[in-house]
């Protein structure tokens, strides 16, 4: 199976460039992905529940980088076997190039798949394979873009909604003190007032 693409990512090349290197994001953007943690500082070992047509299977591999050029591109390879469903194996070439502040990253990948999965056929390993690609690069352009003003604005908003809300001192009178409207209590104090200005001197 050969497959090339193309995805202009919104973010700079440096930014990308540690996106594709970090475990988090990986697993985070990988369809599937269940496990995925680095084993040495160019490998990286996983594990991704992957579904083609009719099969579905988990799939534990490990993954190398080769051919380094930091952050212009690399060589990805590794191998995965899924049990009764088979295995795949393969590589990809990545480049990333600068267009303006944004990032287009390029791939060219070749695999080869054995087993129950090639008995599928080449269209619908094809057709998979780009599905997958597509969520992958989905998940990541959306991790790395840069939040909008409307999305920082919703964010805003969200957090004064979940904040508690401030109390007010008449919070905390009651409705009826003793079963009596509070309007009474008040024109009460009142009363008291006036009686005790008037009457005062005399007490």
């Amino acid at each position: 199976m050969e497959m090339t693409g193309e995805r202009r990512i919104p973010a700079p090349r440096e930014r990308v460039w540690a996106g594709l290197n970090d475990p988090d994001t990986l697993r985070a953007c990988i369809p599937g992905c269940e496990t995925l943690e680095r084993t040495a500082e160019d490998a990286f070992k996983a594990t991704a529940a992957v579904k083609i047509g009719p099969i579905a299977a988990r799939f534990t591999g490990n993954v190398k980088l080769s051919d380094i050029v930091a952050p212009v591109s690399y060589t990805i390879s590794g191998e995965g076997q899924g049990g009764v469903a088979g295995f795949a194996k393969g590589g990809a070439k990545v480049r990333l190039n600068d267009d303006g502040t944004a990032t287009v990253l390029t791939y060219d990948v070749l695999a080869q798949v054995g087993g129950k999965m090639a008995q599928l056929g080449a269209r619908l390993i094809d057709a998979s394979a780009r599905q997958m690609a597509d969520q992958f690069f989905d998940r990541f352009t959306e991790i790395l873009s840069p939040p909008t003003e409307t999305g920082a604005m919703a964010e805003q908003a969200a957090e004064r909604r979940a904040a508690p809300a401030a109390i007010s001192v008449f919070d905390l009178i009651p409705k009826q003190p003793f079963g009596f409207p509070l309007v009474f209590w008040i024109g009460g104090l009142i009363w008291l007032f006036i009686f005790i200005m008037i009457f005062g001197s005399y007490l």
